[in-house]
């Protein structure tokens, strides 16, 4: 490319950035602001580097070690921890050390039908078959989790190595009994993951009252930092002594995480935004993000132009609609299936994707009422605007 060409590279614009934001993918990654001078402070490429001498987790200027070894596990529930590339690397962390300990080959894993893309991926890359449970009507149960075990065993001839579950679900925000599934899978002696992508970050959760044995969460999903980052937990020393097993090549440098994960901005604004997430998930701000959500449910609903599908009432700030009202003007109107985008462009509201309108998904965190109310009447203008209503 000619030199002239490449100046379309040097600046790029986000024309959304201050719009009500309703992507679940970003409602509780929006940084807070000490968040983003971290940014601003540490953006340049491996710039933790500077203080480390060779193993990252136990860097103690800037507070990493502080950090990772007692305000994260605390946080997760967990007696070890680690900052991670993303919870899709946590996952595929877990399940490879798992796959590299066991005796024999041709194992699999067992995880809800909900589960998303990258823990499948995860698996497929660790060498692992998978054994999903059914599709449920509403929410998966323990009951499908040990229909599913007992398949796997009949088909495997073995136990899976792991049970994985997604809570919330990324789908619909439906919040499984954990609890009781990983009872089920405890009862057989197998490991439980829970992918908390949605959950750590936005609502008390803590894998030992939940019984998990690992837990994975996003921080630029869920955390309010920059990614990609997440975190990794993990329950008992024998498990975290196999998890974070060192190299024979260099003996600080964990297998597992390839020496060292997120070593610049990211796992700083991680850490400068840690002491507002831990104060936004305790029990009393969750419960007011769920009063909210399902406040904003039954505006949606009482139009009858809205279905919530999943759990109802709702217990997270997740939420999957089908929208009849949005996807009768899409056959009607020039822009058709776009119009939405565009209706709600107008009114400086972000987050659902273009073309979505028979059905699509969105997320009321951190918004507050005021703004969860205008979002509400924005949809309800839009009906009346286009006679639906």
């Amino acid at each position: 490319m000619a030199a002239n060409d490449l100046q379309m590279f040097q600046f790029i614009k986000r024309d959304t950035r201050h719009f009500i934001n309703i992507d679940p993918l970003q409602t509780a990654g929006l940084l807070t602001p000490a968040a983003r001078d971290a940014l601003l402070e540490w953006g340049d490429g491996y710039s933790v580097c500077d203080y480390c001498n060779g193993a990252l987790d136990l860097v103690k200027k800037p507070p990493i070690q502080e950090f990772v070894h007692q305000a994260l596990p605390e946080f997760l529930g967990t007696d070890a921890a680690r900052v991670m590339n993303g919870a899709r690397e946590s996952k595929f962390a877990v399940m490879h050390a798992l796959a590299a300990a066991a005796a024999d080959k041709n194992n699999y894993i067992v995880m809800d039908a909900w589960a998303h893309y990258s823990s499948k991926v995860a698996a497929e890359r660790a060498g692992l078959d998978i054994v999903l449970t059914e599709k449920p009507d509403q929410e998966i149960m323990p009951g499908d989790f040990l229909k599913a075990i007992e398949t796997g065993i009949e088909k495997f001839g073995k136990k899976p190595l792991l049970t994985l579950l997604t809570y919330p679900d990324g789908n619909y925000g439906n919040l499984a009994d954990a609890r009781k599934i990983a009872a089920v899978s405890h009862e057989f002696d197998i490991p439980v993951l829970l992918n908390g992508a949605y959950a750590v970050g936005r609502m008390p959760v803590s894998a030992k009252d939940l019984g998990a044995d690992y837990i994975v969460g996003s921080g630029h999903k869920s955390m309010a930092a920059c990614g990609p980052v997440g975190v990794l937990g993990v329950v008992g020393e024998e498990a975290a002594a196999q998890l974070f097993r060192k190299s024979a090549h260099n003996k600080v440098k964990e297998i597992e995480l390839l020496g060292c994960t997120s070593r610049g901005a990211p796992i700083m604004t991680l850490m400068a935004s840690f002491p507002e997430v831990a104060e936004r998930t305790k029990p009393v701000h969750w419960e007011k993000e769920v009063h909210l959500a399902r406040g904003f449910i039954k505006k949606m609903e009482d139009t009858g132009k809205f279905k919530l599908f999943g759990q109802n009432p709702h217990n997270h700030d997740v939420m999957f609609f089908e929208a009849p009202g949005f996807f009768s003007i899409s056959e009607k109107t020039k822009r058709g299936r776009y119009f939405l985008y565009d209706e709600l462009k107008n009114k400086q509201i972000h987050g659902i994707k273009p073309g979505l309108t028979k059905n699509f998904k969105m997320s009321t965190f951190g918004l507050g009422q005021e703004k969860i109310d205008f979002i509400a009447d924005s949809f309800i203008d839009i009906l009346k605007k286009y006679d639906e209503i």
